[in-house]
């Protein structure tokens, strides 16, 4: 599937087209999860633009900059040597050519990433960079599903399903307690507990994720499984595109 790096592309131009996704959430709710197994089965592409924030962190530190200094982290956006894998059975993230899938999810970059998410001076070059990957996944395979924090009100507002994937405060801390601690005590969950409350206080800053805005669907997952998690999101597709068929 589609990768697109930092110098190719062209956003002002990208036109969405196919069966574009778009799926936004706080950390914990399995929007993750839960939206590279709708890409697999429907057969489409699959973008992480989460990871592409932490990415930039990454490279970032990796060249030395203070993560405080707007303009320098600003100037690193626009010269990132980003290439995204798209497939959802094994997506992929490389800066510069090496694999950085482990090393963006390592506690430092977790720690870290709001300060560059939060970046009023970054958050449009990624926004372009996002749209520009959505197009080129999108017109080689048919769609897209892309998930992150701003997708259904900045990214691609004119997605043809936009959903809200959430979940109780209580249920997220869990879920990524278990992922990153393989419990779900109470010490695990208040270690996890900047990582996700924390972390989407600040974020929330930039961009609205808690709340469903309008023409976005809300699938609370707190109560679900995996697989009814999936089937909620699949189910909330089919109904937007009977909707789209029949109009």
């Amino acid at each position: 599937m589609s990768a697109v790096t930092q110098q190719t592309h062209s956003a002002d131009h990208d036109q969405l087209s196919g069966l574009v996704i778009a799926i936004d959430g706080p950390s914990g709710s399995g929007k993750s999860s839960v939206s590279k197994a709708v890409a697999s089965r429907l057969g489409i592409g699959y973008l992480d633009t989460g990871a592409m924030y932490r990415a930039l962190t990454w490279w970032c530190l990796d060249q030395g900059l203070d993560l405080s200094d707007q303009d320098a982290v600003a100037n690193a956006s626009l010269t990132l040597p980003l290439t995204m894998g798209t497939d959802p059975a094994a997506p992929s993230v490389l800066v510069g050519g090496v694999a950085v899938d482990a090393a963006i999810r390592e506690t430092r970059i977790s720690e870290s990433v709001s300060a560059v998410a939060t970046n009023l001076a970054v958050r449009p070059v990624m926004r372009d960079l996002q749209r520009a990957l959505m197009a080129s996944i999108a017109a080689e395979t048919g769609g897209v599903v892309a998930e992150g924090r701003d997708i259904t009100t900045v990214v691609a507002p004119d997605a043809t399903v936009r959903a809200l994937v959430t979940a109780s405060e209580e249920a997220r801390l869990a879920r990524r307690s278990k992922e990153l601690h393989g419990d779900a005590d109470a010490n695990s969950v208040e270690r996890t507990r900047e990582q996700i409350v924390a972390r989407d206080a600040r974020d929330s800053t930039v961009s609205q994720f808690s709340v469903a805005s309008d023409g976005v669907v809300t699938v609370d997952t707190s109560d679900l499984d995996f697989e009814q998690s999936v089937a909620a999101v699949l189910q909330v597709i089919e109904h937007a595109q009977s909707a789209a068929g029949e109009s």
